[in-house]
Formats: structure tokens, C-alpha cells, sequence
């Protein structure tokens, strides 16, 4: 579970971040939640972007896919959901949160 501080340091990493998925009218499935878990063990923090042909909202669906994918929900903002969980391997850390 993050800590206040700690997501706000991530909102602030993540603000200059592109989003690398994008959810449209077919919603969420396996094969998306399967990439989605794999991009994050090695970027850490990532951006996920919810169409506006999508059926869900981003609020709605934004808990389910970070359990699913096994991370934290960092933020939501608008129709833009942040991720983020922490790689397994230390050499593939690149971001230190605060305590």
C-alpha cells in the first residue's frame, strides 16, 4: 500500500509520461492485462488510456486492472489511469519512492 507522499512523488514522475496502452470499446481482457503486467516489471510506472468510445469509465475499471495485474492504482485523472509496482529484479529499479 503507498503512502500519501509516496504517490505523490509518482503522480510527478508520471506527469511526463505518454500513455502505452489505450482501452476502447472492447474494454479490458486477458491478453491486455497480460501486457500490462508485463510492461510495468520493467518500467515500474506506467500510463493506461481510456478511449472515448469506451463503454466503462476510467474510474470504474481502474481498480480492477491493477488487481488483476497484480500493482498499485496511483491515479486516475480524467480518463487516464496510472500504475505502478515495483520491479522484482533490483537491477531493473529505477525509481525510489520516499519513505
Amino acid at each position: 500500500m503507498l503512502t500519501g507522499k509516496q504517490k505523490r512523488h509518482l503522480r510527478s514522475l508520471a506527469h511526463h509520461l505518454d500513455p502505452i496502452f489505450q482501452i476502447g470499446k472492447g474494454g479490458t481482457n486477458e491478453h491486455l492485462i497480460r501486457h500490462i503486467e508485463e510492461a510495468i516489471e520493467t518500467r515500474e510506472l506506467i500510463k493506461v488510456s481510456v478511449l472515448n468510445n469506451s463503454l466503462e469509465e476510467a474510474r470504474d475499471i481502474a481498480p480492477e486492472i491493477a488487481e488483476a495485474a497484480g500493482c498499485e492504482l496511483v491515479q486516475v485523472i480524467g480518463k487516464t489511469i496510472v500504475l505502478y509496482k515495483q520491479a522484482k529484479e533490483e537491477k531493473n529499479r529505477t525509481i525510489e519512492l520516499p519513505k
